[in-house]
């Protein structure tokens, strides 16, 4: 993977979990105001695109959605999956480099 492939990545993770942290800072302004709702299938599904470290800080920091189960649990899983996901992308690129490396020597 090219650098520059790592830099395009890395701005799509920002720029998914930026929006994703918006529309549910949207829908904490519509509860708030008695306004239209976005709906939970909506911010779980923008969560489970890539938004995950979005949607788990704006619970966090806007306190939203976070007594309301099974939004909460769904959310939690998503995040977790996410997680492994990253790591088993990070162990396999390193592992990949190794092996050219030793294939080099």
């Amino acid at each position: 993977m090219l650098a520059t492939d790592t830099l395009k990545f890395m701005a799509l993770f920002v720029a998914m979990n930026a929006f994703t942290f918006s529309v549910y800072l949207l829908d904490k302004e519509a509860a708030r105001n008695g306004r239209w709702r976005i709906s939970e299938r909506t911010l779980l599904t923008l969560a489970l695109l890539g938004g995950s470290l979005g949607a788990v800080s704006a619970q966090r920091l806007l306190r939203h959605k976070t007594q309301k189960e099974p939004f909460r649990s769904i959310l939690k899983a998503i995040a977790i999956l996410h997680i492994v996901g990253a790591l088993l992308l990070v162990v396999g690129y390193g592992y990949m480099t190794l092996g050219n490396y030793q294939s080099g020597l």
